[in-house]
């Protein structure tokens, strides 16, 4: 008896041992299935804070808490949204590339919606007057030359002269583990594409990126912000986005090749625009031939209406099964692809597209942030050569941005 006894409460205690170890391996594969953790998905960080404010919301259709618009979300939790300012593309994110987006009141919610990509950039004191706390939650890909960055120093310029806070819903970079290309540094090539002094791929996330506004100067005063930061989140992990960001980056493919391939737009080749499949092939009619690939832009609306070479057969690259863990294995924005096709269009002296009048600077050179990366492409510099001459612009910006960080690289 003495000897069953001891048996059955080892049993039990190994038994016990056993639940214990299996009870956290349970939680530890809950912990990972949950993965990154969106700033707008952590709202018991900041719903409390929000209890009694009138909110004005920073939104797109990438605005996510779960898989419902942070909008419609945040109502039905009752906080109180006065208004919705919607950046490039429109709140619900159905505007073309650069068009002229007005204001309206959501069909959905009755709520006034302002447009920061219409008449004016920047909330004005009247539109900010009735809010006590601004909200920014839109994904971005991390690119100089896409716009949403430039929406959020507006709107923390526009905070920051109004007394406003700014609480910052922080969302992956994609692009996170990409820092390259050529540093803007001269300010001629500024424009609504670029209007500030980084790299082409600038490796940060929308809340480092406005400490780093508000630490460079870029900012008249300083703004306050608050940032929600990202869960369980470092800039080299993937992240497949939930909802494309844009109507052109309608695939995961898109937006991981997008920053190799943005540049194209400021040159003859057409990159996707008017498929649907955009930023994911690149074409010209000049180039039959010599590629056996092709494909027809067309007009599509809430996508390209007049994109480059539309209703023309263009012939050249299919990367919609590109590897794109080949950029992530360089962490390099891919040149080739740039190089090689201004080697095979026939007519080199329209490859670029021409400086405008107004300007006086080439669409390409703007995308780009200088225009030495188009003369040395013309003057037929090795691609290894190149990528020398971007290193010191590099390394001094890999410093600046390395005291703005909120995740390990």
């Amino acid at each position: 008896m003495r000897f069953t006894a001891i048996l059955f409460f080892t049993l039990l205690a190994i038994s016990n041992i056993n639940c214990t170890a299996q009870s956290a391996l349970t939680k530890q594969h809950a912990f990972n299935k949950r993965g990154i953790i969106t700033g707008a998905d952590q709202t018991e960080k900041y719903l409390p804070y929000l209890n009694g404010k009138r909110i004005g919301l920073v939104a797109n259709q990438s605005s996510l808490i779960g898989k419902k618009n942070s909008v419609d979300s945040l109502l039905s939790l009752g906080v109180k949204i006065i208004k919705v300012f919607g950046p490039e593309h429109g709140f619900r994110g159905n505007a073309s590339n650069g068009a002229v987006v007005g204001d309206e009141k959501d069909a959905k919610t009755g709520i006034p919606i302002i447009s920061l990509y219409g008449k004016n950039q920047k909330p004005t004191a009247e539109q900010l007057a009735d809010i006590d706390l601004m909200i920014f939650d839109i994904q971005d890909v991390g690119c100089r030359f896409y716009t949403n960055i430039n929406t959020l120093e507006h709107v923390m310029q526009a905070c920051a002269e109004n007394n406003k806070e700014l609480l910052i819903l922080d969302r992956p970079n994609p692009n996170g583990y990409l820092l390259d290309g050529p540093v803007m540094t001269d300010d001629k090539f500024k424009s609504g594409i670029g209007i500030h002094h980084t790299p082409m791929a600038h490796g940060m996330t929308i809340g480092e990126f406005a400490q780093y506004l508000n630490g460079e100067g870029y900012l008249k005063q300083q703004c306050k912000i608050t940032i929600i930061k990202i869960a369980n989140y470092n800039h080299n992990m993937p992240y497949v986005l939930p909802i494309h960001p844009s109507p052109n980056l309608n695939t995961q493919q898109a937006v991981m090749l997008f920053p190799s391939l943005c540049m194209f737009e400021g040159t003859a080749i057409n990159e996707g625009r008017g498929t649907y499949m955009p930023f994911t092939v690149l074409g010209a009619p000049a180039l039959r031939g010599k590629y056996s690939f092709s494909y027809k832009p067309l007009s599509i609306p809430g996508m390209s209406e007049t994109p480059n070479h539309k209703d023309s057969v263009c012939y050249g690259l299919d990367l919609r099964n590109y590897d794109v863990n080949n950029l992530r294995k360089s962490r390099q924005i891919n040149l080739a692809w740039v190089i090689e096709l201004y080697h095979a269009y026939p007519d080199k002296a329209h490859f670029f597209a021409e400086e405008r009048a107004s300007t006086g600077v080439s669409p390409f050179d703007l995308r780009i942030g200088t225009d030495q990366l188009r003369k040395q492409i013309i003057a037929g510099v090795p691609e290894t050569e190149i990528r020398k001459s971007w290193e010191p612009g590099l390394q001094k910006f890999k410093a600046i941005r390395a005291k703005y960080l909120l995740y390990p690289d």
